[in-house]
């Protein structure tokens, strides 16, 4: 799943000169080879800054606050602090920081746990660089990336337990009829330009809508727009 949320992408503008604002990483991994190699890779990519490292739990919870970098890519097995309980203290605190996990763990309780705490990325650690750079894009401008593999197998163990009935249905109510319409894009992974496209409106106004949606419906981020949308019946696996 690869999407933006309300506040939507920083994209160039129009005509002129691109305006495109440099994302700022904080790395937490126990692994100092491995920080050094993903340092390396978002160092090549162009438009990304290493801002710090952390090599334990509690120093990525530290760091967070005192750098507050737009995105935290971090393993779950951190010392000091794991990564879930640092992901929960990071988003609980209300920091404008949004946390990418990147880790080899990636059991279903591990990933379901990930997003309740707050994680907006879950990608396995043998993700290409490429890919990871765009998650890490796709995070900072407030959209959420779980690996394909991973979220296929989600919603193929949500799709057998959630109850044939939708029974929480009337929740969508609060919904008009277009903004449930871009509820089921946003459920289906699509960005917001790819949801403008298809809808044939711009991209402002999608932003809009998806705002609409998250506040109505009390949710953090599309993550849990993804999973209400599941859960409601609304959007089904393979559907």
């Amino acid at each position: 799943m690869t999407a933006s949320d309300g506040e939507g992408p920083a994209g160039a503008a129009g005509a002129g000169v691109a305006d495109v604002r440099t994302v700022r990483v904080l790395l937490a991994d126990d692994q100092p080879m491995l920080r050094s190699g993903l340092r390396m890779a978002l160092a090549g990519a162009g438009g990304l800054a290493v801002v710090g490292e952390a090599g334990d739990g509690a120093e990525a919870v530290d760091l967070s606050r005192r750098l507050l970098p737009d995105v935290v890519v971090m393993d779950l097995r951190l010392p000091r602090l794991d990564g879930l309980t640092v992901t929960r203290r990071i988003t609980g605190s209300g920091l404008p920081v949004r946390v990418l996990i990147l880790t080899a763990d990636d059991t279903d309780e591990t990933v379901l746990g990930a997003v309740a705490a707050g994680a907006t990325g879950y990608l396995g650690k043998d993700v290409p660089a490429e890919e990871l750079v765009a998650a890490i894009r796709t995070v900072a401008s407030g959209g959420a990336v779980v690996a394909p593999p991973i979220l296929s197998r989600l919603l193929t163990r949500m799709s057998e337990i959630l109850p044939a009935t939708q029974a929480t249905a009337p929740v969508l109510d609060a919904l008009t009829e277009r903004e449930r319409e871009v509820l089921v894009h946003v459920a289906k992974g699509h960005s917001n330009a790819e949801i403008a496209r298809a809808l044939l409106v711009s991209e402002t106004t999608v932003k809009t809508h998806v705002g609409h949606v998250l506040t109505k419906l009390r949710l953090r981020d599309r993550v849990q727009a993804v999973v209400l949308a599941y859960e409601t019946g609304l959007v089904r696996p393979g559907g």
